[in-house]
């Protein structure tokens, strides 16, 4: 699907609290209440006389203008512009045909007036996936709470963007950051003693909820840690490496599938050849830049640096 280029960007509510959106979304149909404004004189573009029409109903002049704006909105913004709307927790957006055509409702629970989708309402990026409102900002998503129905979208651009798929340039910079930090962070637990590094594999797990029932590294032969966490209810052994081989490992797993312990962890920084844990459930091997993530990811950046340093 082509990316989006809107000219403009527009933000409706299909009826009070929603009560148009089904029929407009399941019909492809821009819809508009607006009930007691003359087709008539919209259609012809006599902006005068419906501006003079609100402010006969109106409370005040500001209020009498707001609602012509929408309607001429409605009327005039070109198949060029996106249309967006919220409903069942997504984001909805499409363009409309230029020609409004009136329904004569006899109710207001429906629309008085449409504007056929081209296309029909979309619900997803242009790679098919869902936009969830819980995946927006709120910058864009507050919109929704505007107390008119027709209005400029501020965060038009971020909107384009989610919907053409593109990442946000400041997300890019982060990410670059963060795999900058990760690399970083990869080299120093390498070069710590490993003492430190035990050291640094408890303050881990005990910022990760775990809580330690062994001395660290010296009263076991088969493992370095034993913990529990108390939410789960669950016992995991630790066995901490500088380096280590397949065979380490196999030998490693062979203990825990004998233990009874609802899991294990294998941590090394530096191992011999590619380590691989098979079939074998309950295990979580972390190496190389997974463990720097982790280190990172529990706020242990600055600790490194210092212990390095």
């Amino acid at each position: 699907m082509t990316p989006l280029s809107p000219s403009t960007v527009r933000y409706i509510k299909l009826g009070a609290g929603g009560a148009f959106a089904r029929a407009s979304l399941d019909r492809g149909e821009l819809q508009l209440g607006y009930h007691e404004v003359p087709h008539e004189l919209c259609a012809v573009g006599d902006w005068d006389g419906v501006l003079a029409f609100f402010g006969g109903i109106r409370k005040t002049a500001g209020k009498a203008k707001d609602s012509m704006r929408e309607v001429q909105d409605f009327y005039t913004l070109g198949p060029d512009c996106l249309w967006i709307t919220f409903a069942d927790g997504l984001l909805w957006w499409g363009f409309a045909e230029p020609e409004a055509t009136w329904l004569a409702p006899d109710s207001t629970q429906s629309a008085s007036r449409m504007r056929r989708m081209i296309g029909g309402w979309r619900s997803t990026n242009i790679q098919g996936k869902p936009l969830r409102m819980a995946d927006l900002t709120t910058r864009l998503t507050q919109v929704a709470n505007y107390r008119g129905t027709i209005c400029a979208v501020r965060a038009a651009d971020y909107l384009v963007r989610k919907i053409n798929a593109e990442d946000e340039p400041i997300v890019t910079a982060a990410t670059s950051a963060r795999q900058a930090m990760t690399k970083s962070a990869t080299d120093m637990i390498a070069a710590l003693h490993w003492a430190d590094f035990e050291i640094m594999v408890d303050l881990i797990f005990a910022r990760g909820g775990w809580q330690r029932v062994s001395v660290l590294g010296k009263t076991m032969a088969d493992v370095d840690l034993v913990l529990e966490q108390p939410t789960l209810g669950e016992v995991a052994s630790v066995q901490v490496k500088s380096r280590a081989s397949q065979a380490v490992l196999d030998e490693h797993i062979a203990y825990f599938e004998a233990s009874g312990h609802d899991r294990t962890f294998f941590v090394c920084h530096s191992p011999t050849g590619a380590l691989s844990k098979g079939e074998a459930e309950g295990v979580h091997l972390w190496t190389g830049d997974h463990l720097a993530e982790i280190a990172v990811k529990s706020g242990l950046f600055d600790w490194l640096m210092d212990r390095v340093g």
